[in-house]
């Protein structure tokens, strides 16, 4: 680990936005879980949230060039659950469908605390999700399409919301360096370290200023893939 890549993990980690996140509704392509992860990283949001399909399994291969690792996900068993979850969590419930109360994607204030609602490839959003929705966006179109693929609306609609809260100073507030920073930050920089801390239920040692792991004296730790 170089110090400039740790440092690096450490000012991505400050700009998180945990008030903004994607909820996808029965989304089950690889491709599409990827690039919708590929893009909530690239604007700073630190977990997706995911409704299982009704048939088949989730799928989600990590192709989404190394943002899968940094990027967390929750999974909800149905659509209801999630939006429910988030909504006591603070979250206005923007939904991605072309209906008459429809708003223009720019319109929308993304600087309040909110989730992206995105529907299932073939069949869009569930009806629970249409009448539940706080608000509908719409992307316009002039080509003979009928939308866009589900993982390029939702990078549309994302970088919108970036530039709102850009322009609003949101990603200079800084991300407080509490528990949850350094567990995310050693996970970063140690995931193999991480994952048999977490199956043993050893806690996360300490790292230098390098983000390199400063030995622990417990046997417990000493596993030959980590020496």
């Amino acid at each position: 680990m170089s110090r400039s890549r740790f440092e690096k993990f450490k000012q991505v980690l400050r700009q998180r936005q945990a008030d903004m996140t994607v909820l996808t509704d029965q989304v089950h392509k690889a491709q599409n879980i990827s690039a919708i992860l590929r893009s909530a990283d690239a604007v700073g949001i630190p977990e997706i949230h995911m409704v299982k399909p009704e048939r088949g399994h989730l799928v989600y291969h990590n192709t989404a060039g190394g943002s899968g690792r940094f990027t967390g996900r929750v999974i909800h068993n149905s659509i209801e659950q999630g939006m429910q979850h988030l909504r006591a969590q603070g979250f206005q419930l923007y939904a991605a469908h072309a209906s008459e109360r429809a708003k223009h994607y720019r319109n929308l204030d993304y600087t309040r605390p909110f989730a992206l609602v995105m529907g299932a490839e073939k069949h869009g959003l569930s009806d629970y999700a249409r009448e539940h929705a706080d608000e509908h966006l719409m992307i316009p179109m002039i080509g003979m399409v009928e939308s866009y693929n589900v993982s390029v609306a939702a990078g549309i609609v994302l970088q919108e919301a970036m530039h709102q809260r850009q322009q609003a100073g949101l990603y200079d507030r800084e991300t407080p360096e509490d528990e949850q920073f350094q567990r995310t930050l050693f996970r970063w920089a140690q995931p193999a370290m991480a994952n048999y801390c977490d199956r043993h239920q050893l806690p996360y040692p300490e790292l230098d200023e390098d983000g390199d792991l400063i030995p622990p004296d417990d046997p417990a730790y000493r596993i030959p893939t980590l020496r």
